[in-house]
C-alpha cells in the first residue's frame, strides 16, 4: 500500500512535469520548510566546529529534491519567483531561502539569478506545502498573476 504522502507527490510529479518547461512555471512541494537563518546547528567534523543545516532542514531538503522536477532548459538568465508557503502553524518566520537554494539545479542555474521575489505566508495544518511560479525577469507581474489565480483555482487565496 502507497502512504498518502508518496501518493499526493507521485500525482504532483505527473501533474508538474507538464508545467515545470512552461513559462512560467509552477512547482507544488508538499511538507514545511524551516527558516534557514534559524535552522544552523554547530558540530564537530574533523575536530573543526562546522555550522550545518538542522535534521528538519535536511529533511526537507531531501523530500524537496525527490518532489521537485527539473526543466528540460534551466533558466539562465535573471527570474522573478513568486510563491506562497503554507505552515502547519504560526509559528514559523516567513523565509523563503532554502526554498530559493533548493531551485538551483532544478529550474535556474544559480539562485543569484533570482532578482524580483513575491512571497506569501499561510496556514495550512493538514497540508504544509509551497506553491512556487518563476519566470523571466522580464515576466515578474505575470508570475504574480499566475500565482494568485493558481491559488484561486485551488481556492486556497
Amino acid at each position: 500500500m502507497v502512504s498518502p504522502l508518496i501518493n499526493i507527490m507521485l500525482t504532483n510529479y505527473v501533474m508538474s512535469r507538464k508545467s515545470i518547461d512552461d513559462d512560467p512555471c509552477v512547482i507544488t512541494i508538499h511538507g514545511e520548510p524551516s527558516s534557514k537563518a534559524n535552522s544552523r546547528r554547530l558540530v564537530l567534523i574533523g575536530g573543526m566546529p562546522r555550522f550545518i543545516k538542522s535534521k528538519k532542514a535536511l529533511l526537507y531538503s531531501k523530500d524537496f529534491k525527490i518532489q521537485c522536477p527539473t526543466r528540460k532548459e534551466l533558466f539562465d538568465k535573471d527570474v522573478a519567483v513568486a510563491m506562497k508557503i503554507f505552515y502547519k502553524t504560526r509559528r514559523p518566520d516567513l523565509d523563503e531561502s532554502l526554498i530559493l537554494d533548493l531551485l538551483e539545479g532544478n529550474v535556474y542555474r544559480n539562485d543569484r539569478s533570482v532578482k524580483s521575489k513575491y512571497i506569501e505566508w499561510g496556514l495550512n495544518k493538514e497540508n504544509p506545502k509551497s506553491l512556487i511560479v518563476i519566470s523571466s525577469l522580464d515576466n515578474k507581474d505575470l508570475v504574480r498573476t499566475t500565482l494568485l489565480e493558481t491559488l484561486e483555482e485551488k481556492e486556497e487565496i
